[in-house]
C-alpha cells in the first residue's frame, strides 16, 4: 500500500472532519436519550456506521418501534449506497472479494466523492490506499465522537432538550442536497408524508415518508430526462 496516497486521503478527508465530529455526537446523545448504553451505542455504530439511518433508527428505537420498521427505514434511507458502490466499482474490480468487502463496509458519501474525484483526476492513484485514508479516519473519528457524545448525553439534565439536536442534524443535511428540481420534490414531498404520518402505527410514518420522497423525486426527474433527449 502507498502510504503517500494513504496520507494524501487523510490530508483530503480533514476539513470535512469539522461536520462530521457534531454529527457523530449528536447520534450519541440520540443513543442515550433512546435508553442504550455505551457498549450498545458503540456496538450499534460500529455494525450500522450510517450517520443519517443511524440517527433514524436511534429516534425509532426511542419511540419503542417494531424491530422490522427500524431496518426497513435505515435500508431505504441508506438506498443512495447502491448508487455510490456501483459508480465506484470498476475502480476496484480487479481486487479479491474479500478487500471490496471491506471497502464497502467504509463506504460513505464523503469517502466516495473524495475517492472518485481523486481518481478521475489523477489515474497513478493507489486507489485502495487513498480511500482508506479518507474511509478509515472518517470511521475513527465517526466512532470516538459517537462514545462522546453518549457519555455527554448521560450527564446532560433533560431540560437543555438536546434531542431537539437530531431533526437540526437533518435538517442541515436535507437543505444542501436539494439542489435541483427532483431533490427538492423528493425532500418537501417526503417531509410533509412523513409529517402527516407521525401518527401511523408501528411508527411507520418516516418510512412511509422516505419511501414516497425517493418515488417523488424520480417521477420529477423523469420528465427532465425526457426533455433533455428531446432537446428542449
Amino acid at each position: 500500500m502507498n502510504r503517500a496516497d494513504f496520507r494524501r486521503g487523510v490530508r483530503d478527508v480533514a476539513p470535512l472532519l469539522l461536520g462530521v465530529a457534531p454529527f457523530g455526537l449528536v447520534a450519541g446523545i440520540a443513543a442515550a436519550n433512546a435508553g442504550l448504553d455505551l457498549t450498545q451505542a458503540v456496538g450499534m455504530s460500529v455494525i450500522v456506521f450510517a450517520g443519517a439511518s443511524q440517527l433514524a433508527a436511534l429516534d425509532l428505537i426511542g419511540r419503542d418501534a417494531p424491530l422490522s420498521v427500524v431496518v426497513l427505514t435505515a435500508v431505504v434511507i441508506n438506498l443512495r449506497m447502491l448508487m455510490y458502490s456501483a459508480s465506484i466499482a470498476p475502480y476496484f474490480r480487479t481486487f479479491a472479494a474479500r478487500v471490496k468487502a471491506g471497502l464497502a463496509y467504509l463506504l460513505t458519501d464523503q469517502a466516495y466523492a473524495l475517492s472518485i474525484a481523486s481518481y478521475r483526476a489523477e489515474a497513478s492513484v493507489d486507489r485502495v490506499a487513498y480511500y482508506l485514508g479518507v474511509a478509515v479516519t472518517l470511521w475513527v473519528v465517526w466512532q470516538l465522537t459517537t462514545a462522546a457524545g453518549v457519555l455527554l448525553g448521560t450527564g446532560v439534565p433533560d431540560a437543555w432538550g438536546l434531542e431537539f439536536a437530531v431533526p437540526l442534524v437533518f435538517l442541515a443535511l436535507l437543505v444542501p442536497a436539494m439542489e435541483d428540481g427532483p431533490t427538492t420534490v423528493a425532500g418537501l414531498v417526503g417531509g410533509t408524508v412523513a409529517v402527516a404520518g407521525a401518527g401511523l402505527p408501528l411508527n411507520l410514518g418516516l418510512l412511509v415518508g422516505a419511501s414516497v420522497g425517493i418515488v417523488a423525486g424520480l417521477l420529477a426527474e423523469r420528465p427532465m430526462e425526457v426533455n433533455a433527449t428531446d432537446g428542449h
